[in-house]
């Protein structure tokens, strides 16, 4: 008897690790514009609007400032074809290249081949995505999904024919959204949604740990929540509208000074935007606190000497107050030091993965809900 319920316990630790994603943080695009001396006029061509997120118009809006860098890799099709995807709560869709697109960040990334898969189906719609740097076109699919070894059935996601400029110089191939169905486009049921319809994860919840340092250590895990990853207490925030992952934010202060959402404001947790995005006038006031200055990209600079000295800002979400150091939000490079505040979007605060990298994000999509707890 002990010994079958020493492999049972065995059984039970391998199937969860198969429900874990590693994600890795790998280059940006910014970064490899940067190096390639080509990101000032990128800007100029194709200048970021985090506003288009929010445009609903029939079509899944969502928003990418050259930044996306956490992606991890899913199969689809039988026999499997692997894919690098970024795992976005920003947004709703599965989308992937596909061998009927000749963009050039298709021909540097690797193809879905619908002929090569004996479960693929054609769907029957167009999709069309719109990025804050470009869009995304293609034709919707159905085919078997894996993802951290679990395997969907019938999944309907986007095969692109046409991509924005940005994606050629980013890593991952494609990306999979992990909002609501709500604001997907085409009124697909997401990934995640699916795993919960077909009763292939135990609870109906994920969570992301972002590293902050190295390139390896992320992970997004389904179905669970990982003791390992947080310290403390789990604080939960409801959510106020099941579209976003969107909640409420109380305000932002700096030495116990209000310097940006005066009087509450909303706010969505977004692993699939870098920066922590705001109106414009308030993330200035917040640059101004901390001692920044902007450059007419909304770049913010500061001295690197000065991260040391450089005030915590803490952000109070439904009551609860989250701390988030000098050492989190500035990044450090060979070109110098820059703030991860931007500006730009006046309707909802956009919490990305500078926020996220200081918690474990629990996204309860039952109870409607976000759990958040300091990260180890």
């Amino acid at each position: 008897k002990m010994k079958w319920l020493v492999l049972l316990s065995v059984l039970v630790a391998f199937a969860e690790c198969l429900h874990k994603i590693p994600l890795i943080k790998g280059k940006t695009a910014r970064q490899s514009l940067k190096e390639q001396g080509l990101w000032e006029e990128f800007r100029k061509v194709h200048p970021y609007n985090p506003t288009s997120k929010f445009i609903q118009d029939g079509s899944e809006s969502m928003t990418n400032d050259a930044d996306l860098s956490y992606y991890g890799v899913i199969s689809i099709g039988t026999p499997p074809q692997s894919f690098s995807v970024i795992f976005d709560t920003g947004s709703s869709n599965l989308w992937v290249p596909s061998v009927y697109c000749s963009s050039q960040a298709c021909n540097n990334h690797r193809k879905y081949n619908p002929q090569q898969s004996s479960t693929f189906k054609w769907g029957t719609e167009t999709i069309s995505i719109q990025y804050g740097t470009g869009s995304m076109t293609g034709r919707l699919a159905v085919d078997t999904v894996e993802v951290g070894g679990i395997t969907v059935a019938n999944q309907v996601f986007g095969i692109s024919k046409s991509e924005a400029p940005f994606m050629a110089h980013m890593v991952a191939d494609g990306i999979l959204g992990l909002a609501f169905q709500s604001i997907a486009s085409d009124n697909v049921v997401p990934v995640f949604d699916m795993m919960v319809q077909q009763n292939l994860v135990s609870q109906p919840l994920f969570s992301v740990y972002l590293s902050s340092h190295s390139q390896e250590g992320s992970v997004v895990v389904f179905g669970g929540i990982e003791a390992s990853y947080y310290t403390g207490q789990i604080a939960w925030i409801p959510l106020t509208s099941a579209t976003y992952w969107q909640i409420k934010m109380d305000s932002v202060t700096i030495n116990g000074n209000p310097v940006a959402c005066n009087g509450g404001c909303q706010a969505i947790i977004d692993t699939g935007t870098s920066l922590i995005v705001g109106p414009s006038s308030d993330i200035s006031n917040m640059n101004s606190w901390v001692g920044a200055s902007t450059d007419q990209y909304g770049d913010a600079t500061v001295n690197c000497q000065n991260i040391g000295s450089m005030p915590e800002v803490v952000f109070t979400l439904s009551g609860h107050s989250f701390t988030v150091p000098a050492s989190a939000y500035v990044s450090q490079s060979s070109y110098g030091c820059n703030t991860g505040f931007g500006g730009g979007n006046d309707q909802l605060w956009i919490l990305g993965d500078v926020f996220i990298r200081q918690f474990y994000v629990i996204f309860d999509s039952q109870n409607k809900n976000i759990g958040l707890a300091q990260s180890v």
